[in-house]
Parts: C-alpha cells; structure tokens; sequence
C-alpha cells in the first residue's frame, strides 16, 4: 500500500464540466469544457478495485451539473451500493430537465441504486440563473421516493456575514420551510474561478484557502476529473491501483 494513502476513505468524482447555472460563486469558472463527461463504467470499475483494498467511508459524483449524465451518477453510486459503502453523495443544483416526468424518473433511480445523501445546492447565487420552481419539483420528488436530502447552500464570507447575498439566501431557504428538508452546514465560498472575478471585493484582501486542497503526503480524498485525470495519471490510460501505487507527492 502507498503509504501517501494510507489513510484514503473517499473518492469522489467530476461527471461533467457542464452546468444549467452561470454562478457568480463557481470556483470552475465558465465550464468551457461543456460536452464532455466522464464514462460510467470506467467510473465504476475505480470504485470496485479501490474499495476492495481501501476502507472507503464516502462516494461523491459532483460537476458541473451531474444530473445532466446520470447514467455515471447511477453506475458509481450502484457499485458503491453493493460494496456497502456507508456514504453514497450526490451534490446537485437540481435542475436539469424542465420534463417533470423526466425529474422524477432521475429522482427515483437515484433511490433505487443508493444514493443516501443528496446536497442540494440553493442560494442566491445558483438563484441567479436557475429557476427556484423546478428545483422545488425536484426536491419534492426525491421526498415522494424517500431519498435523503439536504439543502447546501453557499455562504459568502461566512454563514453570519451580513451581505446582501447571505441575506436572499436566507429567504431562499425559508421558502423550503413546508417541504421540512435539512440544511447542510453548507460551503464557504473561497474565491477561485468566478468568484475571484466578481466577488474579490467582499474578501477585503484576507482571501481563505482553498478548503478541498489534499495533503500531497496523506490523501485522504481522490477526486477525479472528467477526463480521467487523477493523482497523476488518468484512468483512461493506466489502471487506478498502478496509478495509486506508483504516486508521488
């Protein structure tokens, strides 16, 4: 075992680039790269061989916006499933077909094959471009097919900084109140990407570290990208168990 590694339980995984929102917030920028998506079941396949040497806690399909190929959210999530990963995490902005009977045939595939927290991402920010109504329609289909559900805003500064956007996505989120849905922690914006560029000035130059940056030397978390790339290699190329053992920092 790689001792870098020693220490991993997650493995999350960039399905696509492509997204229905235009956020102020994103840390990815424009999403430039918005045909492309990673292949189900070279996804899955990671899953299954990492697990079976690795004690995995958590698996995450996250974008862009995932929902948009839920074919690789389903294949991954399934073989988490029947590994008996205990976290199956899918984070959406829930708006990725304005077909009702298309949202809730995706809702109820993510019930059948095991995704057991899913973080929805409402705020102001994704608000700006996304419409609040389908995601609700959304929202109240994963309830109807009992999928746990978590609402995961984005705060800026801090969830208690008195900003104008803090303050809209409190009434987004109150507006939720009937449906009874949870609310995550939620995420501090830190300003890479389209935050950097239209959110700088509420910084007041004290910008924060990137939270989900690894320690090179005890990876607890591998993320791969939607080409293939991760660690440093590309599981289109090599398979995941030689790339991870031929890792260095």
């Amino acid at each position: 075992m790689n001792p870098n590694l020693k220490n991993l339980n997650k493995i999350e995984f960039v399905v696509t680039n492509a997204c229905t929102g235009r956020c102020k917030h994103c840390s990815e920028g424009e999403h430039k790269s918005c045909g492309e998506r990673i292949d189900p079941a070279i996804s899955a396949n990671a899953v299954r061989k990492i697990a079976s040497e690795y004690d995995i806690k958590t698996v995450m399909t996250f974008g862009g916006e995932p929902l948009l190929y839920p074919e690789t959210v389903y294949a991954v999530m399934s073989v988490a499933k029947k590994l008996n990963i205990p976290k199956r995490q899918v984070i959406t902005n829930g708006y990725f077909s304005k077909d009702i009977s298309k949202v809730r045939e995706v809702a109820q595939n993510l019930a059948n094959c095991g995704v057991n927290d899913l973080l929805l991402s409402v705020d102001a920010f994704h608000q700006e471009t996304i419409p609040l109504g389908v995601v609700r329609i959304f929202a109240e289909e994963c309830k109807t097919c009992n999928l746990p559900i978590r609402l995961q805003p984005a705060w800026l500064v801090s969830k208690t900084d008195n900003n104008p956007y803090n303050l809209k996505t409190c009434e987004i989120l109150k507006s939720f109140a009937d449906l009874q849905i949870p609310e995550s922690d939620g995420n501090i914006i830190f300003p890479e990407g389209n935050a950097l560029k239209y959110l700088a000035e509420y910084f007041k130059g004290e910008f924060p570290k990137n939270p989900y940056v690894e320690n090179p030397n005890d990876v607890r978390c591998i993320s791969v990208s939607l080409n293939g790339d991760v660690l440093d290699g590309n599981i289109y190329q090599h398979d995941i168990m030689e790339i991870i053992k031929n890792y260095k920092p």
